[in-house]
Parts: C-alpha cells; sequence; structure tokens
C-alpha cells in the first residue's frame, strides 16, 4: 500500500472507531444492538485473521474458542467476577488451542479445514453429553448488564482485535507466517520456526474470540450449548474475511461491515429469500472479485496511477525530466 493509501484507510479506520465509540451518546437501544453485532463480528474476523488469513491454514473450527469462553462465563457466573470470567474465558480458549495445536497443525489444506471442524463439533457434543448428564438443558442468567456496559466491552475487544492484527502483519512475526502461507518448506530451509509460529499464531487468534464469546453470552442471557458452537459462526466469519481479502486490516474491516450491512438489508426487506440472494452475492464476489474488496481497491489504485503515468509520457507532453546533457548555446552571429 501506498504512503497515501495509509493515510487515507488511517482515517477511515480512526472515523469509524471514533463513530462505534460515540454511538451510545446518540443511538437507540436497537441501533446499539446491532452496533454490538457489527463489532462482535468484526473481532471474530481479524483474530480469524491472525492465524489463517496470515498462514494460509483456514480454520473451520474457530466456533470453538468463542463456545468455550461463552461456557466458562456461564458456568462462573454470580460466582466470580465478571471482569474476571471473561477473561478467564479468553485464557481458557487460548490453553485448549496450545494443547490441540501440536496434532492439529502437523495437517495441511483440507485435511487441517476437515479436523478442525471435526474438533469443534466434539467439543460440542462433549458439552452437551456433559450438559444432560447433570440434567441441564440450558441456562438463564439472571441480573446480566446493562446493554451499554456489554457494548463497551465489545468495542474493546474489537479494537484490541484490531490493534493485534495490525501489530501481527507488521513484525517480523508476520512476515514470518506470510513466508510459511507462499512455502512453508522452503521458509523452514531458510531458518524460520515454522512450529513454534504456526503454534503462537493459533493460540494469539484464539484468546480474543473467548472473550467475545463470553461477552455475547451476557447479551443473549439465555445459553443453549448448540448456540454457541453453531457450525455457521465459523462459516459466516470465513466468508466475510474472504469478502475483505488481503492480510491486513483492511480486509476484516471491509468484509465484515459490507456483509453485515447487506445482511441486514436482505433480512429487513427481503427475509424469504434472503439466503438465496445472499449466496449469489458471495457466489459472485468468489468468480469475479476472488482477492477481495481490498484486492478490487488496489487494482483500481493500479490502473488510476498506469492511467496517470501514460498521460504524462504522451506525444505532445513535456518530458518530466530535463535531459542530461548540457543546456544548448546560442550560435554565433
Amino acid at each position: 500500500m501506498t504512503q497515501r493509501g495509509l493515510r487515507v484507510w488511517g482515517v477511515t479506520l480512526v472515523t469509524l472507531a471514533l463513530g462505534l465509540a460515540l454511538l451510545p451518546l446518540v443511538a437507540n437501544a436497537y441501533l446499539l444492538a446491532t452496533a454490538l453485532g457489527l463489532l462482535m463480528w468484526l473481532a471474530l474476523t481479524q483474530s480469524w485473521c491472525v492465524f489463517s488469513r496470515m498462514t494460509g491454514y483456514v480454520s473451520l473450527g474457530h466456533v470453538v474458542f468463542y463456545g468455550l469462553g461463552a461456557y466458562v462465563v456461564v458456568v462462573t457466573w454470580q460466582q466470580w467476577p465478571l471482569p474476571l470470567a471473561v477473561l478467564a474465558g479468553g485464557a481458557v480458549a487460548a490453553v485448549f488451542a496450545a494443547l490441540i495445536g501440536g496434532p492439529v497443525l502437523r495437517v495441511r489444506g483440507p485435511y487441517f479445514v476437515i479436523l478442525t471442524f471435526g474438533v469443534a463439533e466434539l467439543v460440542r457434543y462433549a458439552i452437551l453429553a456433559g450438559e444432560a448428564a447433570s440434567g441441564t438443558a440450558s441456562r438463564i442468567l439472571f441480573g446480566a448488564p446493562d446493554l451499554i456496559l456489554i457494548y463497551a466491552a465489545m468495542y474493546a475487544l474489537a479494537l484490541a482485535a484490531t490493534v493485534l492484527l495490525l501489530a501481527v502483519s507488521r513484525s517480523r512475526f508476520g512476515h514470518g507466517l506470510r513466508s510459511l502461507r507462499e512455502n512453508e518448506e522452503a521458509a523452514e530451509t531458510l531458518g524460520v520456526p515454522v512450529v513454534r509460529y504456526k503454534l503462537a499464531a493459533f493460540v494469539l487468534s484464539a484468546a480474543i474470540p473467548g472473550m467475545v464469546g463470553g461477552v455475547m453470552a451476557l447479551r443473549s442471557t439465555y445459553f443453549v450449548v448448540g448456540q454457541v458452537f453453531d457450525p455457521m459462526i465459523s462459516v459466516t466469519i470465513i466468508a466475510m474475511a474472504l469478502l475483505g481479502g488481503g492480510d491486513d486490516t483492511r480486509g476484516p474491516v471491509l468484509g465484515t461491515v459490507f456483509l453485515f450491512v447487506v445482511e441486514e438489508l436482505l433480512w429487513a426487506n427481503a427475509p424469504l429469500a434472503y439466503m438465496i440472494i445472499l449466496g449469489g452475492i458471495l457466489a459472485g464476489f468468489v468468480l469475479l472479485a476472488p482477492n477481495g474488496l481490498v484486492g478490487m481497491i488496489d487494482a483500481r489504485r493500479r490502473g488510476v496511477g498506469a492511467d496517470a503515468a501514460m498521460a504524462s509520457t504522451a506525444p505532445g507532453t513535456a518530458p518530466a525530466v530535463a535531459s542530461l546533457g548540457s543546456a544548448p548555446t546560442q550560435e554565433p552571429t
């Protein structure tokens, strides 16, 4: 990205952050709840990109971290202080990622996708079996915090996820992850600690979803295991990341905002044809814009730059650089 592009994106990101921060001062409950959903998806997508977008390992099990965090907060509800319970949800998700990371990260490609999906389903049904054995089908959370407090917590998590992806993408660690995506064997040959880098990114990407799940459990106040471990959460995260494109903060932000707004508009105006139209939009992006919104913006910027360069060198225009020869001298009379 050029310096001008960086400045434009920085201004856009700051404006969006300020707008979302000031929203509780002017918005009603419905608009605030809608913005809460946007922040949730933004935090989940940014955290997913920390591992999957940077390394090329597409995880279909990101929902397991979200569900574990929600379950920890629900189980400890009114027994632990709320901030501690939310942090514990993130810690449990990170520890779980560290435990399964060793064997899971040994496989690649479609095998990794299937394995992560299988792990998420295994945890889901294990918790369902445990709840059934204890005679608990669902849980109700009485005395949940106000919507504004939940919104503030989710805003902090979305901001933390964005800063995390920004820091990783610009660090030496991030460059190492990109090298794994391009050619893992070559990266290992050049001295990149492949195993350690993959595991570190996997654990980093798990902590924030755990806390996000804990916060969203407070919003619903009615906990059902099947809802927080729903595989469609992982599918939606991947769709938002693919729509955005890129491997920096632009992709998740653009993809999340675009898909979230389209979903809300379709749900409000075409509820019966909602999934058909949405599927057509996603298929169109895959076929016509495989690099996502970021790729479209970058291609357009390169095209404008190329047109400007061609115009500056067109016949009849003055040369941009003076001749390297000596200045012409006047003919003697």
